[in-house]
C-alpha cells in the first residue's frame, strides 16, 4: 500500500492510549485515496482486519464499503462489518488527500480531535492509520449551502457554534489565523507549474500586493480586540450534518480547528453560504446575519440581544470575512500545485481573491467607522 505516510500511526495511537481510557485502533497501513472504490475495497478490508484482530478470519463479503462524501481534500467512507449472529458494526474511515500535509497540521488536528470528541461533538474518534482516521458512524445527512440559510438551521448552527467555542484544549491559546496565512503566503508565492497555461495564470498574481493586503488587514483587525476562542475554522455545509428525525446537529472534520478569533470563525462560515462555486449573491445580508448573532449571543433569549452587541458582531464577522477570502485564496494556490483531485483550485484562488477586492473598501469603511465611534465613547 505504497501511499506516503503522513505521520507515525503507532506513535499517535500510543499517545492516545495515555490520554484516553479507551483503546484506540491503529495500523501502519496506508490506502491510496485516488484509487477507484472497487480497487480500494480489498485494501480497506485488509486495513480493518489489521486493526481489529477478531475480524481477521471474516470473508471479504462480510465488509460493505461505500462512499459517503468526497470533498476537495478528503474522502469519507462508510464501512459495515457483518460479524455474524445478526450483528453489524458500522464506522467511517476518513482518507486524507495526497500532499495535504502541506496544508494541514495533522498533529494539531489529532490533538484537538481528542478533546472535541470528549466534549460531545461530532463522531467519536476510534482509530488511526497511515494516512487517515477511523470514527464512529453518524446517522445524519450532510447540509447543502442552501440549508445553512434556513432560519431554523441558522439558529441551531449558531447555538452549536457557541458551544463549540467553549471547548478547552490544553494547548497554546494563541490565535493561529495570521500565522497560518503567513505560512500559506510563503508557500503560495514560490510555486512553479509544469502546465504552461497554469504558469501563465499564476504569473499574473502580484504577491507584493497580496502581502500589503495581509499587512493592512492584520493591522485593522488588531484594533477590534476580537475574543479568541477554540474555532472550527472550516464551517462549510459539508462539515455540518443533521439527523432530521432526532433534530440533532453535528459539526465534523477538525482539520483546520485551532484557537482563533471569534469573528473569523463566524465570518468564514458566512462566506461558505456561497458554496465552492463562490456565488456571492448568496452571502447573508444584515438581517440574516443578525438572526445568527442573536442565537449565538443569547441562545435562550435571542430577542434580548442589544443593538451594540449586534453591531460589534457584524463588524467582527465581516472584517474577518475578508481574512477568510485571503486564507482560502492562498490555500487554493497551494492545492493547485499539490492536489491530484480534479478541481480548478487556481480558478478558486481568483474567485476568492476577487471577492476580497470587491468587498474590501466597504468593509474597511465599516470597521473604521465603528472604531472611531468606539473611541469617542
Amino acid at each position: 500500500m505504497g501511499a506516503v505516510k503522513i505521520w507515525n500511526a503507532m506513535e499517535v495511537a500510543d499517545q492516545a492510549r495515555k490520554d484516553y481510557s479507551s483503546e484506540i485502533l491503529h495500523s501502519s497501513l496506508s490506502i491510496d485515496p485516488s484509487l477507484p472504490l472497487p480497487d480500494m475495497k480489498p485494501r480497506i478490508v485488509e486495513l480493518c482486519k489489521d486493526m481489529v484482530k477478531k475480524w481477521s478470519n471474516l470473508d471479504a463479503s462480510c465488509f460493505n464499503i461505500q462512499t459517503i462524501s468526497g470533498g476537495i481534500t478528503n474522502l469519507l467512507l462508510k464501512v459495515d462489518v457483518n460479524e455474524g449472529h445478526y450483528n453489524t458494526v458500522s464506522f467511517t474511515i476518513r482518507l486524507y488527500g495526497p500532499n495535504t500535509e502541506y496544508i494541514v497540521n495533522r498533529e494539531r488536528e489529532l490533538q484537538a480531535t481528542k478533546y472535541i470528541s470528549a466534549a460531545g461533538f461530532g463522531a467519536k474518534w476510534l482509530g488511526v492509520f497511515g494516512n487517515g482516521t477511523v470514527q464512529s458512524f453518524i446517522n445524519a445527512r450532510t447540509l447543502t449551502p442552501s440549508d445553512m440559510r434556513e432560519p431554523k438551521l441558522v439558529a441551531k448552527i449558531a447555538k452549536e457554534l457557541r458551544r463549540f467555542h467553549q471547548v478547552e484544549i490544553p494547548d497554546s491559546k494563541e490565535p493561529q489565523l495570521w500565522n497560518d496565512v503567513c505560512k500559506f503566503f510563503e508557500k503560495a508565492s514560490v510555486l512553479e507549474f509544469d502546465d504552461i497555461e497554469k504558469q501563465k495564470r499564476y504569473q499574473t498574481i502580484s504577491f507584493k500586493k497580496i502581502h500589503d493586503e495581509i499587512t493592512e488587514l492584520k493591522e485593522l483587525t488588531g484594533h477590534l480586540n476580537c475574543p479568541v476562542v477554540f474555532a472550527h475554522n472550516d464551517l462549510l455545509s459539508g462539515n455540518i450534518m443533521i439527523n432530521d428525525e432526532e433534530d440533532k446537529l453535528y459539526f465534523i472534520d477538525y482539520e483546520y480547528a485551532s484557537y482563533n478569533y471569534r469573528g473569523y470563525d463566524i465570518g468564514n462560515h458566512f462566506a461558505e453560504y456561497s458554496g465552492f462555486e463562490c456565488d456571492y449573491t448568496l452571502y447573508p445580508n444584515k438581517d440574516e446575519q443578525y438572526r445568527f448573532f442573536r442565537n449565538y449571543i443569547k441562545p435562550d433569549r435571542p430577542y434580548e440581544v442589544s443593538d451594540e452587541d449586534l453591531e460589534t458582531f457584524y463588524v467582527e464577522a465581516n472584517t474577518y470575512g475578508l481574512a477568510s477570502h485571503l486564507y482560502w485564496a492562498l490555500w487554493g494556490l497551494i492545492q493547485a500545485k499539490m492536489s491530484s483531485i480534479d478541481f480548478d483550485y487556481l480558478g478558486y484562488f481568483f474567485l476568492r481573491y476577487n471577492e476580497f477586492k470587491r468587498q474590501k473598501e466597504n468593509v474597511f469603511l465599516l470597521a473604521r467607522s465603528y472604531l472611531s465611534g468606539c473611541r469617542r465613547e
